[in-house]
C-alpha cells in the first residue's frame, strides 16, 4: 500500500509541475503575470507534500493492512489527485471565491479521508503500536473545523479563507511528532 501509494503521489506530483508553463517573454516582468500559478503550485507542492510525509509516518507504525484500509486510502489518494486540478483553478482566477471555496473543499474532504483511512487501519486487528501513537488527533479534528470555516468565508473574503488553509499546512508541516517518538 505504502509504495503504490507513493507512485501515485509521485505522478500527482508530476503533474502539477508540467501544467507550469514557462514564459514567452525573455524578461522578469514576463513572470509578473504567473505569480498567481507559481503561488498556487507552491501551495499545492506544500499540501501533497504533507500528506505523503503524515501517509509515510503513518504506514511506519502499521503492522497490519486489510481490504477496508485498501478501499480507504484509494479514497484519500481520489481527494488528493484532484489538488492540481483546484488550484491550478485558483491560480488561473487569480484566488477568486468559487476556486478558493472548492480548494477548500478538496482540503475538507482530503482530511476527511485521511480520518477514514487512520479509523480502517486502528479497526485493523494488530495495530496497537499505531493506536498508542495517535491518541485523541485534536489536530487532525481541529484542521477539519477550520477547512469548514474557511469553505463559507471564501465567499467573503478569499484571502482569509487562504490563509486558514495555510494555518492548517503550517499546524502540519513538521510530521506526526506522536508517530515520531514511536518510530524512533
Amino acid at each position: 500500500m505504502e509504495a503504490f501509494s507513493d507512485g501515485v503521489i509521485a505522478i500527482i506530483i508530476t503533474i502539477m509541475v508540467l501544467e507550469l508553463r514557462a514564459p514567452h517573454e525573455t524578461t522578469l516582468t514576463g513572470l509578473r503575470p504567473l505569480l498567481p500559478v507559481f503561488g498556487s503550485y507552491i501551495m499545492r507542492f506544500i499540501f501533497i507534500g504533507i500528506y505523503w510525509s503524515n501517509h509515510h509516518h503513518l504506514l511506519h507504525v502499521t503492522e497490519h493492512i486489510d481490504g477496508r484500509a485498501l478501499w480507504a486510502n484509494l479514497h484519500l489518494l481520489f481527494w488528493l489527485s484532484l489538488v492540481p486540478f483546484v488550484t491550478a483553478w485558483m491560480g488561473e482566477n487569480h484566488f477568486s471565491e468559487w476556486p478558493v471555496a472548492l480548494y477548500g473543499c478538496v482540503l475538507l474532504l482530503s482530511a476527511i479521508a485521511y480520518t477514514i483511512l487512520v479509523w480502517t487501519l486502528l479497526a485493523a486487528p494488530g495495530n496497537a503500536l499505531l493506536a498508542s501513537a495517535l491518541g485523541s488527533d485534536f489536530k487532525g479534528k481541529i484542521s477539519m473545523v477550520i477547512y469548514a470555516i474557511g469553505i463559507p468565508l471564501s465567499f467573503v473574503r478569499p484571502w482569509l479563507a487562504l490563509a486558514l488553509y495555510i494555518l492548517v499546512a503550517l499546524m502540519w508541516l513538521i510530521p506526526d511528532r506522536r508517530i515520531e517518538r514511536k518510530i524512533s
